[in-house]
């Protein structure tokens, strides 16, 4: 049953990564003030955003990587990619980024989409 659901939430994250590819690869402009953490995790995952996906998704815009700002993909989907990688995207181990940081990470994007 495990290796089901697995394979499904593999299915949907390369759907959801494949459906992205195809439509624009930069977000809207942000207009207005420069982006304010509103709380320590989106604090926190603002810095370890910069740390360690900053440099393939410079500002959530696509660089070396797809822009992330505009991915439809729902959080747990971009958690996973973060913790398995996909593609030419590596994975990152709990060693290098923690369960706390990697929601933090993902409430970071998630403030940062809706700025």
């Amino acid at each position: 049953m495990k290796k089901i659901m697995l394979i499904a939430l593999i299915s949907f994250g390369f759907l959801s990564l494949m459906l992205h590819a195809c439509s624009s690869r930069k977000a809207e402009p942000h207009k207005g003030e420069e982006f304010q953490a509103k709380d320590e995790h989106v604090a926190n995952g603002e810095k370890m955003f910069m740390e360690h996906c900053q440099k393939c998704h410079p500002g959530g815009e696509a660089g070396l990587g797809p822009a992330i700002n505009s991915n439809p993909a729902p959080q747990f989907v971009k958690r996973f990619q973060m913790r398995h990688g996909l593609g030419t995207m590596p994975s990152f181990t709990e060693k290098e980024i923690s369960e706390d940081n990697l929601k933090n990470i993902s409430d970071y994007l998630k403030a940062l989409k809706s700025y």
